[in-house]
């Protein structure tokens, strides 16, 4: 996903997440009964409804040799993502923060947690492994650099080379400061402090990466109970009747 993508999602989420508490500032209830309120409810369940597209598309080999050949997965990915947020907010736009049916709110809260467990597997943790990614890379360089200081013992010293090789670093470059008889003694000092700082940053992005590997299984198991109550309320509406039809 490109940062444009990112951002353009980001703020649509953004407005889903402030639109939803709607409630404790307007309340419509007669709304989701007119003409206007039932074609944002039906085109929001329509987008919710082709959100299986992508899953369908991504699951099955014979469908997809087939359809990518005319549009690749990820432009069907980023139609998912799309509609998702989309679909969402006309959902919330639709009920006119009138919540007070326990199927209606249900289906608010399942709606919610697709969207935004799906927003922090695509984005957030794609960054935070980006990030760890880059960090530990230049863990490694660090360490190398320290391996050979080691190696070399005292008579790496004189030489100041300590923070000169590590000068491609830009998060490091105070580091190539040092040199001349006895300096190298400092920048020593802060490349075993630069190594144990981004040890404890990997250790803790690792620790968040784990706590959210499991968005895919919340998404999934969201999206199993979300689908059944929007076709109980959908059968719902059509049952008792729309009210601008009256």
């Amino acid at each position: 996903m490109s940062e444009t993508e990112k951002h353009t999602v980001g703020a649509l989420v953004s407005v889903l997440v402030l639109f939803a508490p709607g409630f404790l500032l307007h309340e419509a209830p007669r709304f989701p009964g007119t003409l206007a309120g039932g074609l944002l409810g039906i085109a929001g369940a329509i987008l919710l409804v082709l959100l299986l597209v992508y899953s369908l598309v991504k699951r099955s080999g014979w469908l997809r040799a087939r359809v990518t050949k005319h549009a690749s997965l990820r432009t069907f990915l980023s139609f998912h993502v799309y509609a998702g947020v989309v679909g969402a907010l006309l959902g919330i736009l639709h009920s006119g923060h009138a919540y007070q049916s326990p199927l209606g709110i249900a289906l608010v809260a399942a709606m919610l947690t697709v969207v935004l467990s799906g927003f922090v597997g695509r984005c957030y943790l794609a960054q935070v492994g980006a990030d760890l990614r880059e960090q530990r890379a230049m863990l490694g360089v660090l360490r190398v650099r320290f391996d050979q200081i080691a190696a070399d013992g005292a008579s790496a010293a004189p030489r100041g080379g300590t923070a000169v090789a590590l000068s491609d670093l830009r998060a490091f470059a105070p580091l190539a400061s040092g040199s001349g008889a006895g300096s190298s003694e400092v920048p020593l000092r802060r490349l075993v402090s630069a190594i144990a700082d981004l040890e404890y940053t990997i250790g803790r992005r690792e620790a968040l990466s784990r706590a959210l590997s499991r968005w895919t299984v919340l998404h999934i198991a969201a999206a199993f109970v979300m689908y059944p109550l929007l076709a109980l309320h959908i059968w719902n509406g059509v049952y008792f009747g729309l009210r601008w039809l009256r």
